[in-house]
């Protein structure tokens, strides 16, 4: 035999190998969800709240890339419900994505359903969280995935050594009151709805609130010397959060699951949807030290909840009497450590970018107002209804299927929606003006969706827009990571701005911030089917209609198509 031909065969040889282990190292996994309510006492009053298996925040699932879920969610709550696994591919599987009525019916009181996919190519801090009105504020847990074992190693690893412990810190807010009741006196009255009555770390709002104490604050022992990975969740439903630990810096090393470059802070900003993992050295004379989170709040003259939540991490061989250290912490409007913040993440390794761009897209996205109905009485300003658009479009959600599945079965779509989404604005505007023309405030209802071709690769300007109140989008594409090109203030100026995109190592999320009265440019490839909503992820503008869906057709072959439907898909 030639030397070529054993070489050939070598070749094949280890690539059949390398294919078998990475299946042998995979693993499935079963797990069942059971929404059910459970009384807890927070800011001493008791209330109960919809759990899963009676956990508040819900249970970790703790996977290595390329394991597949398999989760039944059992629904003995009193609502609706749906899971949405955020951050997670769903390549083929949009049946398990979870968004109501996008990708499918809910789950009924008394009903069940089995969500199947694989966590492939994806490595650091997800979340799982109710996707059904405002049940994700307390119905949510990590998703933590861990490279494929045997095959390789987290990239920060220092020495070989990876960190000591990893530490899941989920952030989030708490009312008083029932949340459902919250959003829906809300959306009776058109008002914007109560905000929160206290922030909260893995849970507990922290010994700053009105009756709290030690036993009411998440605590956390360290040892000195040690390194530590704290994986960042925001699953606040309205505040974006800064973030610090008294003392000690924090080191950047992932966000939304992918890799980045390590960058040194002292303060993270983090919106609701996003992960943030940083490593932690614990360095410092032993003692007490807050971990402390409080709002970045953009928008002029909107409430929102202006309390401070903490955590405390002692020393374990500190004195745990000693009062803690805090840190601090930027102003509650100051757009400028959030900038400084997000404009640092850099990519881990170069970016793998389409050298072409089929689809270019320009979003206008903001809040605005719909008229009162003749003789109803509404309780925005001046008698009117909250809205929040995409390119003037209100998003509608459909009530008698869901969009893919009128998708699949075609025969229904026409019914259900239209895919004549705007790929532009319907009018070109002064978009960060102080005064947009009161002509422009009320968008107009509807459920479209903007067609995609399977592989085409996607660029989006997402321009925000000045109507009622300029404010920092979190907006999420469901079924998507994407790479955020850049970032800037004002409107964006394809013929100045376009030279400032960074094409070499720009960071990839899954939930990027477009700022204040400026505008964010993302790119991907359409390389996977279904219907995947796009929304802004404070629920507060989700509920006004901010949030739109891409559809992005099969490809050739299985492969490149959307699975069939499971036979457990919750009817409506």
């Amino acid at each position: 035999m030639s030397s070529y031909c054993s070489s050939v065969l070598l070749i094949a040889l280890l690539l059949v190998c390398s294919q078998l282990l990475q299946v042998a190292t995979a693993r499935e996994q079963y797990h069942e969800f059971v929404i059910r309510g459970a009384s807890v006492t927070r800011l001493c009053r008791q209330r109960s709240i919809m759990t899963v298996n009676g956990q508040f925040p819900g249970p970790a699932l703790e996977v290595n890339e390329g394991d597949s879920l398999i989760v039944r969610v059992i629904n003995r709550g009193g609502y609706n419900v749906t899971v949405h696994w955020h951050g997670v591919r769903q390549m083929r599987t949009g049946w398990s994505d979870g968004p109501e009525f996008v990708t499918q019916c809910p789950i009924r009181p008394g009903g069940s359903y089995t969500y199947r996919f694989t966590v492939a190519g994806q490595e650091g801090t997800l979340w799982w969280h109710a996707h059904s009105s405002w049940l994700r504020a307390t119905v949510h847990g990590a998703l933590i995935i861990r490279p494929r074992a045997g095959v390789a190693a987290y990239p920060f690893n220092v020495d070989g050594k990876p960190p000591a412990r990893e530490i899941p810190v989920i952030l989030g807010e708490w009312w008083d009151m029932n949340p459902i009741d919250v959003v829906r006196t809300a959306t009776r009255t058109g008002a914007a709805p109560n905000i929160s009555d206290a922030l909260t770390v893995n849970g507990q709002p922290g010994d700053l609130y009105r009756c709290s104490s030690s036993k009411d604050t998440a605590t956390f022992t360290v040892k000195s010397g040690e390194t530590n990975l704290l994986r960042f969740i925001n699953a606040a439903l309205n505040t974006e959060l800064f973030v610090s630990l008294a003392g000690h810096t924090m080191t950047v090393v992932a966000a939304d699951a992918s890799y980045t470059k390590p960058y040194s802070t002292s303060v993270v900003m983090i919106a609701p949807g996003q992960t943030t993992d940083v490593l932690v050295t614990f360095d410092q004379p032993p003692g007490r030290y807050y971990l402390a989170a409080r709002a970045y709040a953009s928008a002029q003259g909107v409430p929102f909840d202006n309390t401070t939540t903490t955590a405390v991490f002692e020393y374990d061989d500190g004195s745990t009497s000693s009062a803690p250290m805090m840190p601090t912490l930027p102003a509650y409007n100051d757009t400028a450590a959030a900038t400084t913040f997000t404009t640092s993440l850099r990519g881990l390794r170069k970016a793998e970018l389409p050298s072409r761009v089929d689809e270019s897209l320009f979003f206008t996205v903001g809040v605005g107002l719909f008229n009162c109905s003749t003789g109803q009485s509404c309780g925005g300003p001046n008698n009117t209804r909250f809205a929040a658009s995409i390119n003037n479009v209100s998003f509608v959600l459909p009530s008698t299927v869901s969009i893919l599945q009128a998708h699949y079965h075609a025969n229904t779509a026409d019914e259900v929606f239209t895919d004549d989404f705007p790929a532009n604005p319907p009018v070109q505007f002064d978009y960060t003006a102080q005064n947009v023309s009161r002509a422009l405030w009320q968008p107009v209802p509807g459920t479209k969706v903007y067609r995609l071709k399977y592989g085409a690769a996607v660029q989006v300007v997402l321009q925000g827009t000045n109507i009622f109140a300029g404010e920092n989008h979190p907006i999420h594409i469901h079924g998507y990571d994407f790479y955020i090109l850049g970032e800037g203030f004002g409107n964006f100026d394809a013929a100045t701005d376009t030279a400032k995109l960074n094409m070499d190592d720009p960071p990839m999320r899954n939930t990027v911030g477009v700022p204040v009265n400026g505008w964010a440019v993302i790119r991907f490839v359409a390389d996977n089917p279904g219907v995947w909503l796009m929304h802004c992820h404070l629920d507060v503008h989700i509920t006004w209609g901010l949030a739109m869906a891409f559809l992005v057709e099969d490809g050739v072959g299985e492969l490149q198509s959307l699975q069939a439907p499971p036979p457990d898909l919750p009817l409506c």
